[in-house]
This record gives C-alpha cells, sequence and structure tokens, in this order.
C-alpha cells in the first residue's frame, strides 16, 4: 500500500514536471501541432441577437453557436492542451456547417460580426493558440452571387448545390484574391481546404504559393489521400477505418496498426470526422463500452507519429452514424475523466519532442496486445496498450532500452525495473494503455524522502515550540495570578 502511494506521488510529480500549456510558439511546425475540429454553431451559443431563425432542436438547422461562444468557453480546448482550433468555415452561408457558401466577403451573421470574429482571433492568440478556418469550394449555394455573373466557372450537383471548377484559371484567380484579402485583414493562422481530393491539384499548387506569398501559414486537406505540394499535411490514408476497427471493442484485429504508424510521419491523423460518422457509432454497434474504448484510442492517436486531429465532441464520446445527427450540440456538463486523460496526454506530446518528431520503434502487436516506442536522443517512452479481454504481459530486453533503466508509468502507478537476467517485463490488465517514462534506475527518491523526513522534523519542531510557548504562558498568567491576589491580601 505504501509503495502504490508513493509511486502514485512520484508518477504526479512527475507529470506536473513536464506538463506546458498549449503554445503558439512560432518556432513550431506543422508536425509539433494538434488540432481541436469544431463547427461554431455547434459549440456554444452566447449571443442572443444573432440567433436568427435558430432551432436547437432542429440538427439540420442552426443550432445557435457563435464566435462569442467560442470565446467565453475557450478554456475548455486550451485545457485539454490543444495547439490549434480549427472552426470550420465563417462565411455566409446556406448552411449551418458552412459548406454552401453564399459569399466569400461576408461572416455568416448566425455566428456574429466582424468585430465578434476578431475577439474570438484575439482570445484564441491570448490562449496560445493558433486559429484555422476552412476554405469550402466543392457545395456552394445555389445563391452564390459569382453563379449569376459567371456560371461557367460551376458544376452543378446532383443535390443542387455548385462546384466550383477550380482548374478554370479565372476561379483560381478569384479564390486567391478573397482568400488573399481574406488573411491580409485578419492574422489567422492557417487554412483547410474542404473536399481536397476533388480540387485540381494545380490549383492547390498556386493557391498555396500565392497564399504564402502573402504570410507563411498552415494549408491543409481534409481528406484522406496521398501528399499534394502545396499543403503542409493531408489526412493519411486508411487512418479512420484501421483505428475504428481496432478500437471499436476488445479483442479486434490490430495488425494493421503498425504499417499505420510507420506511414504516419507528417501527416494527420484522426478517427472521427466531421465529414460522416462518429467512432462512438462504431462502438455502441460493436457492443463496447465507449469511455474506455475511447480512453485507448486516444492514447495511441496522442503519442503515435503523426498530427493528431480531435472533432469536437470526441472527447464526451459523442455519437451519430450520419449528418447531421453527427454534428451535435456540445454538452460540456459531462463526466471529466476522458477530457482529463486529453489533458494529460497533450500534455506530454506538448513537452516532449520524442512523442511529436521522435523515432518510431513496434516492438509487439499481437492479438490486440500492442507495444511500441518513440525516442530521440534525449529521451524515451514505450507505450503499452491492452485492447484484449485478459491479462497481458511482454518482456523487453535490455538491448531495446538499455541496462540500469526503469519504466516510470504515468497513468497506472506502475512501475518497471530491470529484474536479474536484465530483462523488463510489462504487464497490463485487460482494457488498460500505459505510458512508461524510461529513465535511470534510482529506487526509492532519496531526495524526495529526505525532504518529507526533514518537513516531519520541521513540523514537530514547530509544535514543540508552540507547546512550550503556550506553556510557559500559562505558568506566567499563574505567577501573575497568585501575585495579584497575594497584594489582596
Amino acid at each position: 500500500m505504501k509503495a502504490k502511494w508513493i509511486s502514485g506521488i512520484l508518477s504526479m510529480m512527475l507529470l506536473l514536471g513536464l506538463a506546458v500549456p498549449a503554445s503558439a510558439d512560432e518556432t513550431r511546425q506543422i508536425e509539433d501541432e494538434s488540432i481541436y475540429d469544431v463547427l461554431v454553431d455547434r459549440y456554444f451559443n452566447k449571443q442572443l441577437a444573432n440567433d436568427f431563425e435558430v432551432n436547437a432542436t432542429d440538427p439540420s438547422a442552426f443550432n445557435g453557436g457563435d464566435f462569442a461562444g467560442l470565446s467565453s468557453e475557450i478554456l475548455h480546448i486550451n485545457d485539454m492542451g490543444f495547439t490549434v482550433l480549427s472552426i470550420g468555415s465563417v462565411f455566409a452561408s446556406a448552411t449551418y456547417d458552412g459548406k454552401e457558401v453564399i459569399d466569400y466577403s461576408q461572416f455568416e451573421r448566425h455566428f456574429g460580426t466582424e468585430e465578434d470574429f476578431v475577439d474570438l482571433l484575439e482570445t484564441v492568440h491570448e490562449n496560445e493558440m493558433k486559429l484555422m478556418i476552412d476554405i469550402p469550394t466543392q457545395q456552394l449555394s445555389s445563391q452564390h452571387f459569382w453563379l449569376k455573373d459567371n456560371p461557367e466557372w460551376f458544376i452543378e450537383n446532383e443535390d443542387g448545390t455548385y462546384a466550383l471548377d477550380t482548374a478554370n484559371p479565372d476561379v483560381q484567380d478569384a479564390l486567391i484574391e478573397v482568400v488573399s484579402g481574406f488573411i491580409q485583414q485578419y492574422e489567422i493562422d492557417g487554412l483547410r481546404l474542404q473536399e481536397t481530393e476533388k480540387l485540381d491539384t494545380g490549383f492547390i499548387t498556386r493557391f498555396s504559393e500565392e497564399i504564402k506569398s502573402v504570410r507563411d501559414i498552415y494549408l491543409i486537406g481534409d481528406a484522406e489521400m496521398e501528399p499534394v505540394e502545396g499543403l503542409d499535411a493531408v489526412v493519411l490514408p486508411g487512418v479512420e477505418e484501421t483505428l475504428r476497427n481496432s478500437y471499436k471493442n476488445f479483442d479486434q484485429d490490430t495488425s494493421g496498426l503498425p504499417e499505420l504508424m510507420e506511414n504516419a510521419e507528417g501527416k494527420l491523423i484522426q478517427a472521427d470526422s466531421l465529414r460522416g460518422s462518429r467512432i462512438t457509432s462504431d462502438i455502441v454497434e460493436a457492443q463496447g463500452f465507449p469511455p474506455t474504448r475511447m480512453r485507448l484510442l486516444f492514447t495511441q492517436l496522442l503519442t503515435m507519429p503523426g498530427i493528431p486531429v480531435v472533432q469536437y465532441g470526441s472527447e464526451i464520446a459523442m455519437n451519430g452514424k450520419s449528418l447531421p445527427e453527427s454534428h451535435q450540440l456540445l454538452n460540456m456538463a459531462v463526466e471529466k475523466e476522458l477530457i482529463d486523460h486529453i489533458k494529460n496526454l497533450n500534455s506530454l506530446r506538448n513537452s516532449s519532442e520524442a512523442l511529436r518528431t521522435g523515432e518510431l520503434e513496434v516492438i509487439h502487436e499481437e492479438d490486440g496486445w500492442l507495444i511500441y516506442k518513440r525516442s530521440n536522443d534525449e529521451e524515451t517512452w514505450i507505450i503499452a496498450i491492452n485492447n484484449s479481454s485478459s491479462t497481458r504481459n511482454f518482456t523487453i530486453s535490455a538491448d531495446e532500452i538499455g541496462s540500469d533503466k526503469q519504466l516510470q508509468g504515468l497513468f497506472e502507478n506502475d512501475i518497471v525495473r530491470q529484474e536479474a537476467n536484465g530483462d523488463y517485463k510489462i504487464t497490463l490488465d485487460r482494457e488498460i494503455a500505459e505510458t512508461f517514462h524510461v529513465i535511470d534506475e534510482r529506487g526509492f527518491n532519496k531526495a524526495y524522502i529526505a525532504a518529507l523526513i526533514v518537513l516531519y522534523v520541521v513540523f514537530m519542531i514547530f509544535l514543540w515550540v508552540v507547546w512550550k510557548k503556550g506553556r510557559q504562558r500559562r505558568a506566567d498568567e499563574a505567577a501573575k495570578t497568585a501575585n495579584e491576589k497575594q497584594g489582596e491580601n
């Protein structure tokens, strides 16, 4: 019991020592970021003045979220440790998700005014995060004002919306002009091209060159695809399917995870998507328990190579099989256990270059029992995920992590020490994930124990001094009382 208590204190001290706030440090590259993906309309309704025909009970209608709501509740995102806030499209639109743009030169009135957007941008930067917005081009409204004057720019979709022909030079000129003007006026930090897989690659390259000549900001895609010149990152092909299939329940086939991780460097990684269903719907269908499933999933997502993108509501296991059901209003009055787990993992990732961009080595993968190493010249981490229905163990040789080391577990309070034969044996109960920090063997923390002893001794001396002064005061009062009585006699 005492050993468990001491190891718990040590783990807490290590977590506190590593935890750092999210940072908008300009030296950070896209590989260092973690992205929180939100729809303005579905986050938080702060101002009633912009609630034009809002209906919070209709999942396909505007529900009332606005820029002011994001500003007022920014700490929810900042506390979880995300470094980039992606807020979707902000332009005048016929739909709550901003895709059916009507006018690129106007803010969507349901979201608020220009002043509200500037206030949000400043709030994000004050909280040391970066702000990213979406650029929709493939499902524009039939009321888009370009359509009347330039119908040849558009291709009509089956649902009555319109797609810009991004191979058309005039379309390219118009988009570059409007977006360049936007980033000149508002110092946002990134853009995401929506439905990137449908865009002309020549447009992407030219758009990137022109935009980055105005200011060097992030430009990413939202689709699973191969890298395209001009994009800083695209979504890793197969990432959603592989992660979902691996973690929707225990005892799943995880054989695809090693290859996924080996190809993830520099790619966007996610298990949810605002383009479709939520992983929670897969979990429920497989009769899994969402909080446990998501805890294991987030352990992998925030410690494997790649740039994690987490959709709003994933932290509360939001459900939804299709749009707009998967775009529910965010409920912040929920159990915080999963939110705290994300916070701790992001804190580790933000403080550890090895967890962000270090080397990857998959040590073991079999029947849901996954162990991998992230390391650089300064530090080494061992991540163990037991996504099976039984307790598992695995022995790691000293050749993997060195001799005279110990593996300090940060979440389950486990310490793995080198055995007599030189090996390290990791044991985890079913459906448990642990992140181990490899440090030099130190046995008991002598400095910490010595500090506790000193504190105890100082406290006992303090009690003795107080007791002695109290005793002296009572003696003085008794003597004074005796003298007064003697004087009266």
